[in-house]
């Protein structure tokens, strides 16, 4: 397998913990899906990282899609339960750690990549509200479980440690762990992992 991303993107990062923790072995290639000689068209036809390379004729995009497939390949370290509530509960959680990403992203985006003189801090500042509130649900969802869905790792705590490290890259000064104690301790066990530690970002 190969796997088609960038070192900063926390999709891709969630997709390569599931792949250590899994054990599966795969090639990552390096593309920039903003630059002029991606490759990403020639497998994704929405141009966005992640992408996984079955064989040449086959490719997955979506970190949803992925992992859920991964997921199949080895019995090793089952991450999504089978289908009923509490496969249901996992897909949730997931959903709020990739909404908290899609907002971080769009932010950064506006205020970072768009050119000065069109960018809208309001935008921004919408999205910041979205993250807020987000890390505030999470939180008291987690409670004072160990982990998202009681004792064991599983999908959920791989999306949400996704997701906090990357408000870390992109917005430092958020100084989230401060209202959160509930998700900052699920971060710091998540990064003495070694699928966390393998796959941290570079510094922003």
């Amino acid at each position: 397998m190969r796997l088609i991303g960038s070192l900063t993107s926390p999709y891709v990062r969630k997709v390569r913990i599931v792949l250590a923790e899994k054990k599966l072995d795969y090639e990552l290639i390096l593309d920039d899906p903003w630059g002029p000689a991606t490759q990403l068209a020639a497998h994704n036809p929405l141009g966005k990282v992640p992408c996984l390379i079955l064989d040449e004729n086959v490719s997955l995009f979506d970190s949803r899609v992925i992992v859920e497939y991964l997921d199949t390949l080895s019995p090793v370290g089952r991450l999504i339960p089978p289908p009923g509530r509490e496969r249901v509960t996992v897909k949730h959680w997931e959903a709020v750690a990739d909404g908290i990403m899609d907002a971080a992203a769009a932010a950064f985006l506006e205020l970072h990549r768009r050119p000065e003189g069109v960018r809208s801090p309001d935008l921004a500042a919408r999205q910041d509200t979205k993250i807020t509130a987000a890390l505030a649900y999470m939180d008291a969802l987690l409670g004072e479980q160990p982990y998202c869905m009681g004792v064991n790792l599983c999908l959920a705590d791989i999306a949400v440690g996704a997701a906090l490290a990357y408000l870390d890259l992109r917005t430092p000064d958020l100084g989230w762990r401060d209202q959160h104690a509930n998700l900052a301790r699920l971060a710091e066990k998540l990064d003495a992992r070694p699928s966390f530690m393998s796959t941290r970002p570079p510094a922003a």
